[in-house]
């Protein structure tokens, strides 16, 4: 019998856009953009704000996801550009990853249209709980590195490729969970959450914790709980989410990105003394379950049995890399060869340094030598969760 996955909590409808530097250009000399308004943080009610926010990220040298004061605002730029409709969330995208190896799943989704019921694959079952078809799309920009924006008399060049999310998604921002999600848990080995970072409510917020809280109390004993950290729309509310899945889940899992938002520092993931004071800064903030953390040099996981974690790293590792070389198009044999690839030489005098005097609590797992001139930044987080569930899965099937 095959073991029960359940994913959660909404996925996506994506406008992926081709990164291109003239159109990108022209757009900003024609608003009269400037390097003073730059910014990642500023609220974007215009297609200019948009761009604002877009040109501040390749200026760091970063990716994350802002809101948007509406939908028209993603359509008006995306009709610019030559762009791909594709499924999006970690859950529909770990679903997808899942697929590829053959192992069916059943994810939750607070949204469907005809978009979701053509691309989403036969093996996943669906929870919904919309009364109706929508679409809100969310934009993904792109970015290889040395990607290059002009700004006035100022040249931006990103060192390394990366991406950019920009939505307003009402029903992810409300995230109603379906009544039958309980149901689902209480019959499944492994349950991923993850979703909560659109919400703006905090009333909205304590309710679907509320709820998923709930589901979480229905897996058997022998189940795990796995929660994917995200880039949350209001920073405030990852707090909340802390408090309330701390001592529900099994495993918590976040990003670089989250984990310097949550430091407040930048830190240098290769540097074994700055990452060495990150990971005990950030298993403070973190204590119980669990903790991973991955990075496009390396994953590490802390818990007192790390190593019990190993092999569902690795599988997460495996699985972002597999999709960062071949972005949506790959196969089960694509995904063995790149199992097999030289691992990053920094990143192994790095691990090698922090497992000196760590002991069994702290596992560091180097990521792969990658080289493409083609990189897929989108969903590369997501498809770290979908390896290390699909791993973990085959731990429970043995």
């Amino acid at each position: 019998m095959d073991t029960e996955i359940v994913l959660g909590l909404g996925g996506t409808v994506d406008y992926e856009i081709d990164w291109d530097e003239s159109r990108l250009d022209e757009l900003i000399r024609w608003y009269g953009i400037q390097p003073s308004e730059l910014s990642r943080q500023l609220p974007i009610e215009s297609e200019r704000d948009l761009l604002r926010t877009l040109a501040a990220f390749i200026a760091d040298g970063v990716g994350g996801e802002r809101f948007v004061a509406s939908s028209d605002i993603v359509e008006q730029f995306a009709a610019r550009f030559e762009r791909r409709i594709t499924l999006g969330g970690t859950c529909v995208r770990a679903a997808i990853a899942l697929d590829r190896l053959g192992v069916p799943s059943t994810v939750h989704l607070v949204s469907i249209d005809d978009h979701v019921r053509r691309l989403l694959p036969a093996s996943v079952s669906v929870i919904c709980s919309a009364a109706h078809d929508s679409t809100d799309p969310h934009l993904i920009v792109q970015y290889p590195a040395g990607a290059s924006l002009r700004v006035g008399d100022q040249l931006y060049r990103a060192r390394h490729p990366n991406r950019i999310i920009y939505t307003n998604d009402p029903p992810n921002r409300s995230l109603v969970i379906s009544p039958e999600l309980p149901s689902a848990v209480a019959t499944a080995a492994l349950f991923l959450v993850s979703g909560f970072n659109t919400i703006q409510s905090e009333a909205v917020l304590e309710a679907r914790l509320d709820s998923v809280v709930e589901a979480i109390g229905t897996i058997p004993e022998t189940g795990l709980v796995v929660y994917e950290d995200a880039g949350y729309h209001l920073p405030e509310y990852t707090e909340p989410v802390r408090r309330r899945l701390l001592g529900a889940v099994d495993l918590w899992s976040m990003n670089e990105d989250e984990l310097q938002h949550y430091l407040g520092r930048t830190v240098d993931l290769l540097d074994a003394e700055d990452v060495r004071w990150a990971l005990v800064d950030v298993r403070r903030a973190f204590p119980g379950p669990a903790l991973v953390v991955h990075t496009r040099h390396w994953s590490a996981v802390q818990a007192p049995d790390a190593g019990r974690w190993a092999a569902a790293v690795q599988g997460g590792i495996t699985m972002a890399s597999t999709r960062y070389l071949h972005g949506d198009d790959w196969s089960d044999a694509d995904y063995r060869a790149t199992g097999l690839l030289p691992r990053q030489k920094d990143a192994v005098t790095l691990a090698d340094a922090l497992h000196a005097d760590a002991g069994d609590e702290l596992l560091v797992v180097p990521a792969f030598e990658l080289r493409t001139d083609t990189p897929t930044t989108i969903g590369l987080g997501d498809s770290f969760a979908g390896g290390l569930i699909e791993a973990l899965s085959r731990e429970t099937r043995l």
